[in-house]
């Protein structure tokens, strides 16, 4: 607590920090850019550079700038719209990208938008080599706002706007789920289940509460919008000697829920954020960063209703069911949420007096219904359930120190950072128990009446806080590193850094914490800004690995030529600026190394067979689950690029664009065909094969960022196109399959593999003419009918075949266009993104519906007899399924889709309305997000049944600068 307490006071001081300094300088100039296309400085590993002298494999978004005409809520927030070399989820396909905050190993969901100066994508080997291992698969740097040399200015932001459900799942009511499943079982050679009676009686409707019809997605329980409101104030400011910036925010959202304690949920978010750069002397500079972010996220209680149900798709059997996972399994005609008390027979004393004595009649007029089977569900959880709260608290801070050895050496300069991080979680609940009632119906006179209830449990509400998963983590993290930069000859310019680095993360309930270390080395040197060569290495540490490959060295050689400062360029009327930079690497790393002690054998008794070695004695064997492999080493990332950067007439027209050729080496495997068959057996089980470095991946590709502005009149218009296309193949693979097209290797590592189809079983005679299809159960007509790659005349797994890219990476191209167009105070943008080439399977329980499963309306386009020429989903069944429901292109579909990811229109009040009040300048916006997915697949590419329906955002916004 006394540490907590510190820590707010630093906070509050830097609060009143801006009120106490004398500022007195002007503001610099402003750009309006979104991809800084002038010569800025842009943040790369442990320094800046200007950024016409970046050799590639680099890109940058100016954040501050884009969020005047593009408020997000979220700092990463479809970056593929703007820089090339990013699929939304990695970089150049590599996945794992390190993400940096001011230096630190952060989550880029803990720093907001509107607290972002600049966000670098290093995407090339060479670019993040200096970070060491945990950067190998790329990284991306966040630069947050810091003080200016100018007199005190506040900005005021505030925005409210609603989420709007795009669509919502569609499942069969009682009546026809009921019909349905009678189906289901003929179909199987059993006996309808539900009457012909019961099925009239759903479908009326007439006492939806004696014949229910559940619809989870119904207004009684969700709402078609909620509430995001956030507001956030910045202040800042200095002069020469000091510099401060302040940023305190605050956001709340509802949720979709419409009923019971879920009603209320919300989560909201605290900021405050705060930094000082201080010039102590003209040779040392100081900065502090800190940073405090308070969570909270209230909901409703909700418990597991089926915790051995080994047919729910979503049941773990530990975690408590949610709203989601009830609305996607339970039966629509199961159980009735709430009944009337109007129902009761008014003579019924006896139920009278169960119901009266209970807690939780709702609204005073409904009962919690259940039935033995069903003693709790979801609805009854949300309202009577009680709630939780989950807390998290964020703690950041940094600092650095830096000095200018020009004593020693003209240009020789020393920086040092550390930083300490504190997050905390955990929840209190209060969790109450309570009673539902199964009614007993009769029929009098015509009308329903409910003549005896049965109770199930008790209402109990022990005013007990509970306080479960308690989390806490730490990250400590240093850097120091000399610096060298000197011109000589006004011709020859060098720079050198010698940098070591470090950081180690602790998570609570995981012995191994995540490390890095590392050792940098950077050496560069151009001649007139024109012909450019760099070399950059470090030297890593991992203890994955045994001790005598702990350490390696990754290096990177770059060549880089200006083209444009050449004579034969100097009259040129069409290239302002051009220049060719390549890069050659080899990265070493332990990302794709998971777990500690790999290179160990490991033996065990817990499997052991028992053994009797005399009369009356028994004991366990010993047996091996692994052999041990000294030799084990890093996996490697070698890598050569290109990128060819150009601006042309006059900057109407910016080109960046990056070809990579990368090879991931050394992926680990335990092999099944290197090692002699006996180093495995099945009884007992034991192996002696070991973990080595095997598995190889490569990927092609290239991005490409075009950039066009034009004025035209007195409208200025930038238009920005973006992308990446890029190919996987695994170059070297263990295994020995019986046919060709069984191998993986020399196709894509990102591949869906399956059965090919050929269409549905239309008659028994068909189906006893084909191969034999042993998957389970009895084949019959309505069934999928695959192909039999290898004529054996049997479908089973050795009939699997490569079936597309599944993009786990991002897709194989990813677009990205943004537009803006800007007349006098208005300002128009525009953002869009799409994704093609890759595929997905069908492969949830929506779709794949067998079982008791519940019913979509998936099941409508069945096969049966009246409709084999026009079906297109197999017949029902209420066994597994599992001939049909496997992966076969059968369930395939392309994810291909253009996003119209954002709309935003901004009015920038006149000087002249404002000249004499408090206010510098105004801004107001509307803006709408994930307004329209185009894609053939819209439908399910927009559906979610196991989580909160996707939404669009529409917001309106007010800037304020005093």
């Amino acid at each position: 607590m006394k540490h907590i307490q510190k820590r707010f006071i630093l906070f509050a001081l830097f609060a009143v920090v801006p009120f106490l300094m004398n500022a007195q300088t002007q503001a610099g100039n402003e750009t309006d850019t979104i991809i800084i296309t002038d010569d800025p400085l842009v943040q790369v590993p442990f320094r800046k550079v200007a950024q016409s002298d970046i050799l590639g494999g680099v890109s940058v978004i100016d954040l501050e700038e884009l969020t005047k005409k593009n408020y997000n809520t979220y700092s990463l927030d479809n970056m593929q719209g703007y820089i090339g070399g990013f699929t939304g989820n990695a970089l150049w396909g590599m996945g794992d990208y390190l993400v940096l905050v001011d230096g630190i190993p952060r989550e880029a969901n803990n720093v907001l938008p509107t607290e972002i100066d600049q966000i670098t994508f290093l995407k090339s080997a060479a670019a993040v080599v200096l970070y060491g291992s945990r950067a190998a698969k790329g990284a991306i740097l966040i630069s947050t706002k810091r003080g200016k040399n100018t007199p005190l200015e506040i900005n005021v932001r505030a925005n409210t706007g609603f989420h709007v459900s795009k669509s919502n799942p569609s499942y069969l009511g009682s009546a026809q789920y009921m019909t349905l499943f009678n189906e289901a079982r003929v179909n199987d050679g059993q006996s309808p289940l539900y009457s012909d009676e019961e099925i009239y009686h759903y479908t009326s409707g007439s006492n939806p509460y004696r014949y229910p019809n559940v619809d989870f997605y119904s207004s009684d329980y969700l709402k078609s919008y909620y509430n995001r409101t956030d507001v956030s104030t910045e202040i800042l400011g200095g002069n020469e000697r000091a510099k401060f910036y302040t940023n305190i925010g605050y956001y709340r959202q509802g949720d979709v829920f419409d009923f019971g304690e879920a009603a209320d949920n919300f989560t909201d978010r605290l900021n405050i954020r705060g930094n000082i750069d201080l010039k102590l002397n003209d040779f040392i500079r100081a900065y502090i960063n800190t940073n405090a972010s308070f969570y909270n996220s209230r909901s409703a209680n909700a418990t597991d209703s089926d915790p051995d149900d080994d047919n729910n798709p979503f049941d773990d059997d530990n975690d408590p069911d949610n709203y989601w996972t009830y609305a996607a399994r339970m039966r629509p005609n199961r159980v009735s949420p709430l009944i009337p008390l109007s129902f009761i027979d008014p003579n019924d004393q006896q139920s009278w007096n169960l119901v009266n004595g209970s807690e939780n009649l709702i609204g005073g007029q409904y009962f919690l219904g259940g039935t033995q089977v069903d003693q709790t569900n979801v609805f009854a959880d949300y309202y009577a359930g009680g709630y939780s709260k989950w807390t998290s608290r964020q703690f950041q801070f940094d600092t650095g120190l830096d000095f200018d050895l020009r004593g020693i050496a003209e240009g020789l300069k020393f920086h040092t950072q550390f930083a300490v991080d504190y997050a905390t979680s955990y929840s209190t609940s209060y969790n109450n128990y309570y009673a539902v009632y199964e009614p007993s119906w009769y029929n009098y006179n015509g009308t329903d009446v409910i003549a005896g209830i049965t109770k199930y449990n008790n209402d109990e509400k022990s005013g007990k806080q509970n306080v479960v998963g308690s989390t806490s983590n730490q990250t400590i993290a240093f850097s120091g590193y000399f610096t060298y930069a000197k011109t000589i000859n006004a011709n020859h310019n060098l720079n050198a850094m010698l940098i070591a680095s470090g950081y180690q993360i602790t998570n609570s309930g995981q012995y191994h914490r995540t490390s890095s270390a590392n050792a940098g080395l950077q050496l560069g040197y151009n001649y007139k800004k024109k012909y450019y060569a760099d070399f950059s290495a470090s030297v890593i540490h991992s203890a994955k690995l045994p001790e005598g490959n702990r350490q390696a060295l990754s290096p990177t050689v770059s060549l880089g030529w200006k083209i444009s400062e050449e004579d034969f360029m100097a009259n040129s009327s069409v290239f302002d600026e051009l220049s060719l930079n390549v890069s050659g690497s080899i990265l070493n790393s332990d990302l794709d190394i998971e777990n500690f002690y790999m290179y160990e054998a490991t033996y065990t008794q817990s499997n052991g067979a028992w053994w009797g070695w005399y009369d009356g004695a028994s004991e366990r064997s010993t047996n091996s689950l692994r052999g041990g492999n000294e030799e084990l080493d890093f996996v490697k990332r070698k890598e050569i690029s290109a990128t060819l950067m150009a601006s042309l007439w006059e900057k109407l027209l910016t080109i960046n664009t990056s070809y990579f050729i990368n090879s991931t080496e050394g992926l680990l495997i335990e092999p099944s065909t290197i090692f002699p068959s006996y180093f495995f057996t099945y009884w007992p089980d034991a192996s002696f094969i070991p973990y080595i470095n095997y598995n190889n991946d490569k990927r092609v590709g290239f991005d490409f960022n075009v950039n066009v502005n034009k004025q035209v009149g007195e409208v200025d218009l930038t238009l920005g196109v973006s992308g990446i296309y890029y190919t996987t193949e695994a170059t070297q693979r263990d295994e020995n399959y019986e046919y060709d097209y069984q191998y993986r290797e020399g196709l894509a590592i990102d591949g869906l593999w399956g059965l090919e189809s050929a269409g549905l079983f239309q008659s028994a005679e068909e189906v006893a003419s084909s191969p034999e299809q042993k998957f389970g159960g009895t084949v019959k007509p309505g069934d999928i009918k695959y192909v039999d790659q290898n004529g054996d005349d049997v479908i089973d797994d050795k009939d699997q075949v490569y079936l597309g890219r599944a993009g786990w990476s991002g897709a194989p191209l990813t677009l990205g266009v943004n537009f803006t167009a800007k007349y006098k105070g208005f300002t128009f943008f525009a953002l869009g993104t799409g994704n093609y080439g890759a595929y997905a399977m069908k492969d949830d329980a929506y779709h794949w519906v067998y079982g008791d499963r519940k019913y979509s309306e998936v099941v409508l386009d069945r096969w049966t007899e009246e409709t084999k020429a026009t079906a297109t989903y197999p017949r029902l069944t209420t066994e597994n399924g599992s001939n049909n429901f496997r992966s076969s292109d059968f369930w395939m579909y392309k994810t291909d889709r253009f996003n119209i990811a954002k709309v935003q229109i901004t009015y920038d009040l006149p000087q002249s309305l404002i000249q004499n009040s408090l206010f510098e300048n105004i801004s107001t916006y509307v803006s709408g997000a994930n307004l329209l997915t185009i894609s053939k697949e819209k439908d399910i590419l927009e559906l979610e049944f196991d989580s909160a329906p996707q939404t669009r955002f529409f917001n309106i916004g007010l800037k304020a600068t005093f």
